[in-house]
C-alpha cells in the first residue's frame, strides 16, 4: 500500500488552494454544497409540516414553523449538524460536476507535459453522478439495519464502507480522463488497498461540520495526484 503517496498527494492538493483557478472551483464547490444542504433541510422541514401541521414540537427540532425555522440562526446550526449525515452523498453528487475542472487545474500546475483530454459530456457526467449517488445512498440505507442490530460496529462499517465507495468513485473519475473506463477499472483493481485507505481518510473529515465543506474538492485534487502516482509506478 502506497501510504506515502496518499499523504504527499493530500499536501500537494492543499498547497494549491491559493491557485486562482483552483480557488474558484473550491468556492463553487462550497456554494453548491451549502445549496444542497439548505435544500435537504428545507425538504425535511416541509415533510415535518406536511405530516404534523404548520406547528409541531419535536425533541430534536423543537417547535417547527417551516418558513420561520428555515430562515433562523438555529436553522443554520442544525443544518451543520445535518451535514454530518448528508456529506457522504453530497460529496458523491458534486464529484462528477467538478472533478474534471479540479483535475485539469492540478495537471496544468504539476503535470504540464501531459496532452489535453476531452471533456466528459453532460449526459455522461450526469449518468455517472446518478449511478454513484444511487449506490452510496442504497448502501448506507442497507447499513442502517446493521447499525441497529450491532451498534458497536457502526463506526467501522460506516467509514469502511463509505471510504471504499468514495475512493472507488474519485479514483475512477480521475483515471477515466486518461485511461478510459476499462483502464481506470484495471488500475483500480491493482491498487485497491491504497485507494480504499485514501477513501477512508477522506470520509473521516466529512463528518466534521464546516471542515466537510472543503473536503470534496480537496479529495478530487488528492485523487488526481494519487492516480498519476499509481499510474507512473
Amino acid at each position: 500500500m502506497a501510504f506515502d503517496l496518499i499523504i504527499s498527494s493530500f499536501f500537494r492538493a492543499l498547497g494549491q488552494i491559493g491557485d486562482r483557478r483552483f480557488r474558484r472551483v473550491l468556492l463553487l464547490g462550497i456554494a453548491l454544497t451549502l445549496a444542497l444542504l439548505v435544500a435537504a433541510y428545507a425538504g425535511l422541514l416541509w415533510v415535518v409540516e406536511f405530516l404534523a401541521g404548520p406547528e409541531a414540537y419535536f425533541d430534536v427540532l423543537g417547535k417547527v414553523e417551516w418558513l420561520d425555522d428555515l430562515l433562523s440562526v438555529s436553522s443554520f446550526i442544525f443544518m451543520l449538524v445535518l451535514s454530518v449525515f448528508l456529506m457522504i452523498p453530497v460529496a458523491s453528487a458534486i464529484t462528477s460536476m467538478f472533478l474534471d475542472d479540479v483535475a485539469q487545474a492540478v495537471e496544468d500546475r504539476h503535470y504540464p507535459d501531459l496532452p489535453p483530454t476531452p471533456r466528459m459530456s453532460v449526459f455522461e457526467g450526469l449518468r455517472d453522478t446518478l449511478n454513484f449517488l444511487g449506490v452510496i445512498i442504497a448502501a448506507n440505507l442497507l447499513a442502517l439495519v446493521l447499525y441497529a442490530l450491532v451498534p458497536p460496529v457502526t463506526p467501522f462499517v460506516f467509514f469502511g464502507m463509505n471510504g471504499y465507495l468514495l475512493g472507488r468513485e474519485y479514483f475512477t473519475l480521475a483515471a477515466m480522463r486518461r485511461l478510459g473506463r476499462a483502464g481506470a477499472r484495471d488500475l483500480r483493481k491493482r491498487h485497491t488497498a491504497t485507494i480504499w485507505t485514501a477513501g477512508i481518510l477522506m470520509a473521516l473529515p466529512l463528518v466534521v461540520p464546516v471542515l466537510n465543506l472543503v473536503i470534496p474538492i480537496l479529495g478530487a485534487a488528492t485523487f488526481t495526484h494519487i492516480f498519476h502516482g499509481l499510474n507512473q509506478r
